[in-house]
């Protein structure tokens, strides 16, 4: 999104996280910006009962927890790293700073909030969907190709459990493991050691 030189310009530095490491957690202050260098990101929150709702997934030049930032709010979820990544972080003054001396960046922020809220709209759409096999292509679709930008049949590993693909989507787990059989069955996806292939 943001070009690697113009955020050093401005103070960023490389951030180097393992897997499951939180970036920050829900209610913390943002503090940075961040951008993907490499690897993926994952926002969620637990409920009372501990059970997980991932809210976004983001992957390779993708920002991410800038609403917060930007308005001075608390973060409404975790951001947790899905495998060992790389991210670029700005100072929040700095990040101000830019954003006021660069409006074409300011533009691209406001491009790439866009993206995401279409995303929702998708995802809605998915939801109120009637068919379950739609919402987990449509979100498999966007995983590969927009979050790890994957290009090729069957050649995206998708990291996600069952259930957390049931809550991305909003339907239940033993509807997502009967339509992933039925898919596998279509040759849509592949299984492999329980893993599913898109």
């Amino acid at each position: 999104m943001i070009s690697e030189e113009l955020l050093s310009e401005y103070g960023a530095s490389v951030l180097t996280i393992q897997k499951g490491e939180y970036i920050f957690r829900k209610g913390d202050s943002p503090r940075y910006y961040f951008q993907i260098k490499e690897g993926a990101i994952k926002m969620n929150h637990y409920n009372a009962h501990g059970n997980e709702f991932i809210q976004g997934i983001f992957g390779f030049k993708k920002s991410f927890g800038e609403p917060p930032l930007i308005n001075d709010l608390p973060y409404p979820a975790n951001a947790i790293a899905l495998k060992d990544s790389q991210l670029i972080r700005l100072p929040k003054n700095r990040f101000f700073d830019m954003i006021h001396a660069q409006q074409d960046v300011l533009i691209d922020i406001m491009k790439s909030l866009s993206e995401r809220l279409y995303y929702k709209a998708i995802i809605a759409n998915s939801i109120t969907s009637q068919s379950p096999e739609y919402s987990i292509l449509n979100l498999l679709r966007y995983l590969k190709e927009e979050v790890y930008q994957i290009e090729g049949t069957f050649t995206f590993k998708v990291d996600l459990t069952r259930q957390q693909i049931a809550d991305l989507i909003g339907l239940r787990v033993e509807t997502v493991i009967r339509t992933v059989k039925a898919l596998q069955q279509k040759g849509t996806i592949r299984i492999v050691k329980r893993k599913i292939y898109y």
